[in-house]
């Protein structure tokens, strides 16, 4: 490698190591005061390698400013309080349960999450006192295969139902036609299909009580719209839609 790929790569690490410090689980606001955008933090099945780089893992895609920019736009949108910084915290990690919302993303790659029955336990207890749990970015058969084979230890009792444009969970602050396609940035001014499916879809697994306890935005990656809401590579359409559907989620996780 040489002088000047290793001064790069150093200031890359250094960068990683001050923006994961920043948003410290230390900082989360008192529960029930103000809504604190929580994402969840996983290890992944297979890890890039054993020398340090596992650490990179997909829980941090468009981390943290897509978690940033949608509480701005949670803030401006609507009259929920919230507290202005998002916060990480592990499926083991008791706090969960304080919190009425959860993000998850990237669940398709890298083998999936690598869940302890701590986690499983945890998550579903969460989700049945209550708990949302919004699922984003994967995309195409195999990345739901992936996910699928992690995630069905959770509720292997409980089917996984597609959801219709006319769901209340579509209609709760904004009227939306049912799911949208939110396109990466790369792909963002033509939206084109990422892998063999080519619409979004909309799964969810419900309660005995047919409330959703999770939503699974399946060939939409919503984070994407408020990571790039600034950018001018990113279609301002889509960065909107992906702000309408978030809130529309977070609307719905507090209301049911």
């Amino acid at each position: 490698m040489s002088m000047k790929n290793l001064v790069w790569l150093l200031i890359l690490f250094n960068w990683a190591g001050i923006s994961f410090a920043q948003l410290s689980t230390d900082k989360i606001g008192a529960a029930g005061d103000e809504y604190t955008f929580i994402r969840v933090k996983y290890d992944n099945a297979n890890h890039f390698s054993n020398d340090g780089w596992g650490s990179w893992s997909s829980w941090s895609v468009d981390f943290p400013d897509a978690d940033i920019n949608f509480l701005r736009g949670v803030k401006r949108l609507t009259n929920i309080h919230i507290n202005a910084e998002p916060a990480v915290l592990t499926l083991n990690d008791d706090r969960i349960f304080e919190h009425p919302f959860l993000y998850m993303l990237e669940m398709g790659r890298f083998g999936g999450p690598d869940f302890s029955e701590k986690d499983v336990q945890n998550l579903r207890e969460y989700l049945l006192r209550g708990g949302f749990l919004f699922v984003d970015d994967f995309w195409g058969t195999f990345e739901w295969q992936t996910f699928y084979q992690a995630f069905s230890r959770v509720f292997p009792d409980r089917p996984v139902v597609e959801l219709d444009k006319d769901h209340q969970v579509f209609h709760s602050f904004y009227d939306i036609e049912g799911p949208q396609m939110i396109p990466s940035i790369r792909n963002s001014f033509y939206n084109q299909p990422e892998s063999d499916v080519d619409h979004a879809v909309n799964q969810a697994i419900m309660d005995d009580d047919g409330r959703v306890m999770v939503l699974i935005n399946w060939n939409s990656d919503i984070g994407d719209g408020w990571e790039h809401t600034y950018s001018p590579e990113y279609s301002t359409k889509y960065a909107n839609m992906a702000y309408q559907l978030g809130i529309n989620y977070l609307i719905y996780a507090m209301t049911h």
